[in-house]
C-alpha cells in the first residue's frame, strides 16, 4: 500500500523542526522586489524583507508557485509510488492552489488530492500537522480530504498588528487613516473570515493593551479549543509572543503550544512585532 505525503506551501508558516518531524514538504512562494525573485523561506526570510521595506519605502509583491514549480515538486514523490495531499493558501487570497490543480492534472487521476485551506499562516499550518498525522497513521488521502475539510471552518486566526504603516503602504488603508491610527496608536486586530483576512477590530493605546486583548479574545474560547495544539505565531517580536504562550499554556488545558515566526507572505501584509493565536474548536 502506497503511503500518503503531504505537502504544503510556505505560508503554512510551519518551523523547520515541525516540517522535518512529519516529513512535510514545502513549495515556496515568491517575493518580488523591483527586479528580485526571492523564494520566500528559501532565499528571502522576514527579517531582511524588513530591513528591505525598510531601505526602499516600499512594500514587495507575493506571487503563487507557477504551475511548473508544482509539477517538479509533486514528480518525485509521485514516481516513487507514493501519493500526495496538498493543503494550500486559501483561494481567496491567492492563485497558488489553481496553480497546483493546473500540475495535478499533469499526473494519474487521484494521485494528488488538493485541499483549500481557506485560511493562511499556522491556520494552514495547523491543518496540516493535523494531516501529517493522520498520514502518519495510515489514513487514506480520501480519508485525509475529509477530516481536513470537515475542520477548517472551526480554526480561529486572530492577529494583533503593531503599526498601520504595512497595511497602508499595502493600499488597505488610507493615508487619513494611517495619519489618525498613527496619532491615536491604534493597532489593528485581523481575523480570517471565510478565507480572507478581515479587520474586525481596533486597539486605542499601549501595546501591552493589544496583547491583552488577543489573549482575552482566546481565552474567552478556552472551554471550545481542541487541546491538542495552538500556535502563537510572531513577526520579530519573540519576547512578547513567548509571554502569550507562557499565559496560554497556564490558562488553559492544551498539551501543546507551539510558537513559530511568520514567513514574508504574511509579514509583507502585517509588518513587525505582529503576534497572533491559532488554534481549532472542538
Amino acid at each position: 500500500m502506497c503511503r500518503v505525503r503531504i505537502f504544503t506551501d510556505s505560508t503554512c508558516d510551519l518551523s523547520n523542526e515541525l516540517v522535518q518531524q512529519y516529513q512535510i514538504e514545502i513549495v515556496p512562494l515568491y517575493v518580488v522586489f523591483e527586479d528580485q525573485s526571492l523564494k520566500d523561506g528559501v532565499s528571502v526570510k522576514s527579517d531582511r524583507l524588513f530591513e528591505l521595506v525598510e531601505q526602499t519605502g516600499k512594500l514587495p509583491k507575493t506571487a503563487a508557485p507557477s504551475p511548473i514549480d508544482f509539477e517538479r515538486a509533486f514528480e518525485g514523490v509521485i514516481q516513487s509510488g507514493d501519493d500526495i495531499v496538498y493543503i494550500g493558501l486559501s483561494s481567496e487570497l491567492s492563485s497558488t492552489i489553481q496553480n497546483a490543480a493546473i500540475a495535478a492534472a499533469n499526473f494519474p487521476d487521484d494521485r494528488i488530492t488538493l485541499i483549500d485551506s481557506r485560511n493562511l499562516s499556522t491556520g494552514i499550518g495547523l491543518l496540516v500537522l493535523k494531516a501529517a498525522q493522520a498520514a502518519q497513521d495510515g489514513k487514506s488521502s480520501a480519508e485525509i480530504k475529509i477530516m481536513i475539510e470537515s475542520l477548517r471552518s472551526r480554526i480561529e486566526v486572530e492577529f494583533i498588528i503593531d503599526t498601520l504603516e504595512y497595511l497602508h503602504k499595502g493600499g488597505r488603508c488610507s493615508s487619513v487613516q494611517h495619519f489618525i491610527g498613527s496619532l491615536l496608536k491604534i493597532r489593528p486586530v485581523v481575523k480570517v473570515i471565510n478565507g480572507a483576512m478581515t479587520l474586525t477590530d481596533k486597539v486605542r493605546g499601549k501595546r501591552e493593551k493589544a496583547l491583552q486583548q488577543l489573549l482575552d479574545n482566546a481565552l474567552a474560547q478556552k472551554d471550545d479549543m481542541d487541546t491538542e495544539f495552538l500556535f502563537v505565531t510572531h513577526a520579530l517580536a519573540a519576547e512578547e509572543a513567548a509571554y502569550v504562550k507562557r499565559q496560554i499554556e497556564h490558562q488553559t488545558n492544551v498539551k501543546q503550544v507551539y510558537m513559530t515566526e511568520t514567513g514574508c507572505v504574511v509579514s509583507s501584509h502585517c509588518g513587525p512585532r505582529t503576534v497572533g493565536i491559532v488554534f481549532a474548536k472542538k
